[in-house]
Parts: structure tokens; sequence; C-alpha cells
């Protein structure tokens, strides 16, 4: 395909997702799973455009990532994020592994899967996923009593990667012949975490002093500066075995409570770089998968979609919500608002990278799987708030009056 064919194919995508938020406005569906419908129907069983690189897909997702991850530190208040600091964290760590926990019993004992698939499938649907999470919480536009529901979603979803990349690589080393014992992932959990958390610190003072200090010549280059920032705190705390996206989540946040010159226009930038990488990232994970093969898991995944969302999702947020402030209505919230999204189909390629047998049945689950959630529980998350009695009045009659 030559470059002004790609130029245009890339173009004409990016124009009809940018219109594809205005059908999610009208319709409710999530923006998100049109954005994936759409590079399906642009790939090889569609328009025939061919894509299968599952590590060039690994590779942008991580990318896309950073900026969406970034973005969402920045538009954090960290006075929300405070009161919610220690449950988040729980939810972000031990929630994680509670549901690859009970999601693994039953896909091996209730769905007699097979152990490799079990586990695979348990670690890489563990955790929520930030980008579907901001995404919706921010477009709906939930006027919930208790505001702390929201910022503890978020903070969870922005901050509890680190623990799923980590129990998949775990699984896949295990599998791989490579296994790590149970102190090393202890470990090496624990330095991601806590390397990820010193990494963002550091890098967000660093920036917020760089912004106060030198005004730049021209205001163009503040956006120029936030780029340089994102790759800098993602690599370097990677080289240094940290997790990357916590430190860009808190780097973010720091500069995004702090004040300096075109504050505003520098988070504004950001906000659009985010949702250029989130149509470029699900665009090129609804590329990757071939919808013909879909049909052939659609039982399996189904059933798997029943035990993530009714099961373990919500067995984990209860326990880790025990001695809470949150009522039984609220903890249900909480549990239907973990949405899957671009994270588990990024971990989903792993597997073919690492030449795991069956990998591309996993990969078909783990897509079948996100779109059920993206399309089930998105498009049902405001009712759910206003059935279970969780928006302000005064929201709930705006919304009557003008549908």
């Amino acid at each position: 395909m030559s470059l002004e064919l790609l130029m245009a194919v890339a173009g004409a995508l990016l124009l009809l997702s940018v219109f594809a938020n205005k059908i999610s406005i009208n319709t409710g569906l999530p923006s998100l799973l049109i954005f994936l419908i759409l590079g399906m129907l642009a790939g090889v069983d569609g328009a025939g455009f061919k894509f299968d690189s599952a590590e060039a897909t690994n590779n942008i997702g991580t990318l896309a990532l950073a900026f969406i991850l970034f973005s969402g530190g920045l538009e954090t208040e960290w006075k929300s994020v405070k009161s919610v600091l220690f449950r988040g964290s729980v939810l972000s760590t031990i929630g994680v592994a509670l549901t690859a926990f009970v999601m693994y019993g039953c896909c091996f004992y209730i769905l007699k899967m097979d152990k490799t698939m079990s586990l695979l499938i348990s670690v890489i649907l563990s955790s929520t996923d930030a980008p579907a999470v901001f995404t919706l919480l921010r477009q709906n536009k939930l006027d919930l009593k208790n505001e702390k529901m929201k910022s503890l979603l978020e903070y969870e979803s922005g901050s509890n990667d680190p623990m799923a990349v980590i129990l998949s690589v775990c699984v896949l080393s295990m599998l791989t012949g490579t296994s790590m014992g149970t102190s090393e992932i202890i470990g090496s959990l624990l330095l991601q975490l806590g390397l990820g958390i010193a990494s963002g610190v550091f890098f967000g003072k660093i920036a917020v002093l760089i912004l106060k200090k030198w005004n730049f010549v021209y205001q163009g280059l503040y956006p120029v500066f936030g780029v340089s920032v994102i790759c800098l705190t993602y690599s370097c705390t990677q080289m240094i075995h940290g997790n990357g996206y916590l430190a860009l989540y808190i780097s973010g946040m720091i500069i995004g409570n702090s004040s300096f010159p075109y504050h505003n226009p520098f988070v504004q930038f950001q906000s659009s770089l985010s949702w250029i990488w989130q149509i470029v990232m699900f665009l090129t994970l609804g590329l990757l998968v071939n919808p013909n093969e879909l049909s052939s898991v659609f039982l399996n995944s189904l059933d798997l979609t029943v035990c993530l969302i009714f099961i373990s999702r919500p067995i984990a947020v209860f326990i880790c919500l025990i001695g809470s402030s949150y009522n039984f209505c609220e903890k249900i919230f909480i549990s239907w608002a973990g949405l899957k999204g671009a994270v588990p189909i990024i971990l989903a390629t792993l597997p073919s990278m690492k030449g795991i047998e069956g990998a591309q049945g996993i990969f078909n689950r783990i897509f079948f799987i996100v779109l059920i959630s993206l399309l089930f529980q998105g498009k049902t998350l405001a009712e759910l708030a206003q059935f279970l009695g969780l928006i302000e009045k005064s929201s709930e009659e705006h919304s009557e009056k003008s549908t």
C-alpha cells in the first residue's frame, strides 16, 4: 500500500471515529465500542485491510496507554483521590488478585476449561480498563450522590494495571518453563509499585518546577514539553524495572494539580492527544481480530463474561470494601463499573508473542468479552445508577426532561 493511500485510509478512519462520538451520544453506545467496530469493518473480513501483527498491536497499545493514563492523571483532582486512596489501592492490588483467583475457579472447575486457558484468561481479565472507565464516567457525566465512587473507580482503573501485568507475566513465565517463586512474584510486584510511585513523584515534581521557573518562548512549546515528560517518565521507569503506567498516572496528577503558565491549554492539548491515541488504539485492536472467528467462541465467551461480570468482579469488590462506608447499592455499582477494554486485549497479544498453543483462541475470547463488557455494562451504567438511587434528584429530572 502506498503512503498516500495509507494516509487516506487513516484519515478516513479517524474522521469516522470523530463522528462516532456523536453517534455514541445519540445512541448511548460507548464510543470505544464504535471505534473497535470500525476497526473490524476495515479489517480483512470487512474492507480487506490485512493486519495481523500481535507485536505491533502491543507496541501501539503500550504507547497509547502511556498518553491516556497521563491525561487521566492530569484531569484527576488530588483532593478527590485523597479520600479514596486506601480503598482504591486495595482494589487495584488485592482486588485484581481476587478477581483472577475467582475467575480461575470459574474457568477450571465450573466451565471445565484446561489449565493453561483458565490461567491466562483469569489474569488477563483481572484489571479494569482505564480508557474505558475514564471515557464512560466522564461521557455520562453522572451526578452521583456519593462523588467518592467516581474518584474510587478512576483511581482504581488508573493504578491497577501493574498487578494485572505482573500476574500475566508470571503465568506466561510458568507456562514457558521459567517459573517464578512466590517470593519472587511478591518482590517483583512491590518493586514495580514502589519504583512506579517514586518515579512518578520525581518526574512530576521536576516537570512542575521547570514549568514554574522557566517561561518557554512560544506557547506551543508547552504541549511539546508534556509529550517529552510522557516519553521520559515511562521509558526511564520501565528501564529501572518500575511500572511506567503507574508513574505516568501519578506524574500527571501532580502536574494537573499544580499551577503554572498556560495550565488549561496544556491539559486540553494532552486530552486531545489522549483521544487521538484512544481512537488509534481501538481501531488497531479492531483490525487485528477476524470477525468470522468470533462465532466459534461465542458460547464459551458468553459463559466467561457471565462469570466475570456477575461472580468474579462482585466477589472481589465486596471483599475489598468490607468495613468501608459504601452501602450495598454503591458496591453493586462499583462492581458493575469494572469495565474491560484495551488493556485485556493488549495483554491477550502476549501469548501469541510467546508462542503459547491456542493463543489465537485466547485472543478471540478476550476480544469477545471486551465487546460484551463495553456494550452491556457501558450501555447500562447510567441506568443502573438511576435504578439504584445513586443519582441526585435534580440530575434525574433533567435527564427525564431531555428524553
